[in-house]
C-alpha cells in the first residue's frame, strides 16, 4: 500500500490513524527509520527486534559456539576467572 503524507515546514510528518492503530502505535512509541537506496523504511520497535534476530540467526544457525553463554564462558576463560 502506498499513501501520501505531508511534511510540515518544521520537518514533521503524521502517520494516518488507521496505520498507527494497525502497527500498535496508538499511544505513541518508537519508530525506527532506515534509509535505503530505494527510499525510507519505517519499523516499529518489535519489527526492528524481529529483523535483528532473523539476521543474527542467519549468522549463528547451527553454531553452538555462537550463543551468549558460550561467548561469556570464553571471555571468562580468557581472562582467567
Amino acid at each position: 500500500m502506498t499513501i501520501q503524507v505531508n511534511i510540515t515546514p518544521n520537518g514533521r510528518l503524521s502517520l494516518p490513524a488507521s496505520i498507527r492503530k494497525r502497527l500498535g502505535l496508538t499511544g505513541g512509541g518508537p519508530v525506527f527509520l532506515e534509509e535505503t537506496e530505494d527510499g525510507v523504511i519505517l519499523r516499529t520497535a518489535s519489527q526492528a527486534v524481529a529483523r535483528a534476530q532473523a539476521i543474527a540467526r542467519r549468522f549463528t544457525e547451527g553454531n553452538p559456539e555462537a550463543s551468549v553463554d558460550a561467548f561469556l564462558a570464553r571471555r571468562r576463560a580468557e581472562s582467567g576467572e
